[in-house]
């Protein structure tokens, strides 16, 4: 049994392929296109799932799309319609693009796919919910999604059990604990749907003087139900303005141009809106505990990124263990409805726990030694494994910045050991250096710890044995420890933590584990393998360029070491030879 589930039209379009109960392939379109959260039919991500699956389209036995569009059109219309005639801009952005996309999901499917079959759809948090829940530990487990909008749900809650889902509670459109981060991340200057993770860090230097002002914006229950007063608001008449004059004047200024200087005002309104955040979850997740009497929950929808939150649902709202898989937003919804299809539609048993996110396109040492050769790259071939990690550490001890590309790319927006850049955490310089010269963004960007599972409590305030494979809980950084990790201890005493553990993620983990021979220290900076501005790196291709161009002193990339940066005469054309290779590469490995 094959079932492809697709999530696109808004942001982050993704496509997974489920087979018999288990996820052969997961990958975002971005990483294809490579346009940051690409919202295109991810026709290019369906192409990969099919060739890593050796499939063809008529393989396929079910497609699910991970919403359902006609229902968010009628909401769309319903909001247009309310606010006539202020939301006539509204109008003529959205509609159109409705009526020639959006609502012709099917005969996209069709027309692009060549694809005969039968398509289902599933609702936007329920997809949230199935992928949430059908790939976690669990047997039984209380289930919350939270995010901007689906069709008319924002934040939902619910119970699993067995390969069944059962929706209790949830909280309508407009309000939203989704869109009210959003709001913050406006106000800020950051860009919506991207730059959340901004305000995250940033809200660690500031302080939330400005909860008073957010209590004016937000009627805040004690069941985590809350109300926006939508004077403050503008989402619901303008596809380009979140917030409204009002809250401008609420807070005493006006929007934070894009790229103008941050100063303590905008860290305080960052740390009011990420504590506004977590009071929301947290009592939802209470409210929830008291009403299940579970002791494990799932988290699913863009708001279970908040890994902060998360942090504090698992410590205080009485649950003894949480789960969120790594694609927790809108490209999650693709795995949601295909899981859903297959294990609560069709009755088939749960086979798929999700302990990696490592289910993207891969490269043979072959395939990479051609791109490289044909891109005028000079680079040493590695013996084995032992010498790949070996040389990896010792350059990282030495206070290198290596991209590691290995084995297969990460589904979800974290880089997870395949598509990394790592260095060493001892050295309190190395978050500015990368920030700097590597990642071109802003200095309060913090980075992110990957540990040996085994040591992890060793180091973070966390109970022995706990697993965050997909860095998405934020413990403390014990006292003692944080002048040894100072590159991975933020503002606030807190580190983004990754475990990772030998049986999941053996080279990852050799990899730590020799630099901790060489240190002392099991802990290495983990951060994505891109810069500012762009996905994620895919290809051998991608990552060649990547290096090229930042501060990245070194590449390990498969069995392959590159730390000479050669840009040949025809760099372009190399790079277009090297693209065709690799367009083989991903139909053939």
């Amino acid at each position: 049994m094959n079932i492809l589930g697709i999530s696109c039209h808004y942001h982050d379009a993704a496509a997974a392929l489920v087979r018999d109960g288990r996820l052969v392939a997961a990958a975002e379109e971005e990483r294809f296109t490579r346009r940051k959260h690409c919202s295109d039919f991810p026709e290019h991500a369906i192409r990969y799932c099919l060739a890593e699956a050796g499939l063809d389209v008529g393989d396929i036995d079910y497609v699910g799309f991970y919403e359902k569009p006609l229902v968010k059109f009628d909401r769309i219309l319903q909001t247009i319609l309310a606010g006539w005639p202020r939301t006539w801009a509204y109008w003529t952005r959205s509609v159109p693009l409705w009526l020639t996309s959006r609502l012709r999901v099917a005969h996209t499917i069709r027309s692009r796919l060549g694809y005969r079959g039968p398509i289902l759809y599933g609702r936007h948090h329920l997809s949230h919910a199935a992928s949430a829940f059908l790939v976690s530990p669990f047997d039984t487990a209380a289930i919350i999604t939270a995010d901007g909008v689906g069709e008319w749900t924002t934040t939902a809650w619910g119970i699993g059990c067995g390969n069944r889902i059962e929706i209790r509670e949830e909280l309508r459109f407009p309000h939203s604990a989704g869109l009210l981060f959003s709001a913050v991340t406006s106000y800020l200057g950051f860009r919506v749907n991207d730059a959340e993770w901004k305000v995250m860090g940033l809200a660690s230097y500031g302080r939330p003087r400005f909860l008073d002002r957010f209590a004016e914006i937000v009627d805040l229950k004690e069941d985590g139900s809350f109300r926006l007063n939508m004077r403050y608001f503008a989402f619901t008449r303008s596809t380009r303005h979140t917030i409204s004059r009002r809250w401008e004047r609420l807070f005493g200024r006006a929007r934070r141009v894009p790229e103008a200087p941050l100063d303590d005002f905008h860290a305080d309104v960052a740390a009011s809106g990420q504590k506004m955040i977590e009071e929301i979850m947290l009592r939802t997740a209470r409210h929830v505990q008291r009403q299940t009497g579970l002791p494990n929950v799932c988290i699913g929808g863009g708001v279970g990124l908040n890994c902060v939150a998360n942090w504090r649902i698992l410590r205080e709202a009485g649950f003894r263990e949480i789960f969120i898989q790594p694609a927790a937003g809108d490209s999650g919804g693709a795995l949601g409805t295909a899981f859903w299809i297959a294990n609560t539609l069709l009755g088939g048993p749960r086979r798929e726990v999700m302990r990696h996110a490592m289910f993207g396109p891969w490269f043979d040492n072959r395939r990479i030694a051609s791109t490289l050769e044909s891109l005028g790259a000079q680079f040493e071939v590695l013996a084995d494994e032992d010498e790949i990690v070996d040389r990896a550490a010792r350059l990282i001890a030495a206070g290198k910045v290596v991209g590691w590309f290995q084995g297969r790319m990460e589904f979800g927006p974290r880089a997870l050991g395949a598509r990394s850049l790592l260095a060493d955490p001892r050295d309190p310089k190395m978050k500015d250096v990368i920030n700097a010269k590597v990642k071109f963004r802003e200095r309060f960007r913090p980075f992110a710890p990957a540990v040996l599972r085994e040591r992890a409590a060793e180091f973070f305030d966390m109970p022995e044995g706990l697993e965050a494979p997909f860095m998405l809980l934020v413990p403390q950084v014990r006292p003692e420890k944080r002048d040894i990790i100072p590159a991975v201890t933020h503002a606030d005493g807190t580190g983004r933590v990754q475990t990772v553990a030998e049986d999941v993620h053996p080279l990852f983990y050799q990899l730590i584990r020799r630099f901790g021979e060489l240190t002392g220290v099991p802990v290495v900076i983990n951060t994505s393998f891109n810069v500012r501005g762009e996905p994620i790196v895919c290809t051998p291709q991608d990552a060649y360029r990547t290096f090229v161009h930042t501060g990245i002193d070194a590449l390990v990339i498969g069995n392959c070491l590159v730390t000479e940066k050669r840009v040949p005469v025809d760099y372009e054309a190399g790079m277009m030879r090297s693209a065709a290779l690799e367009t083989g590469s991903l139909l053939e490995n």
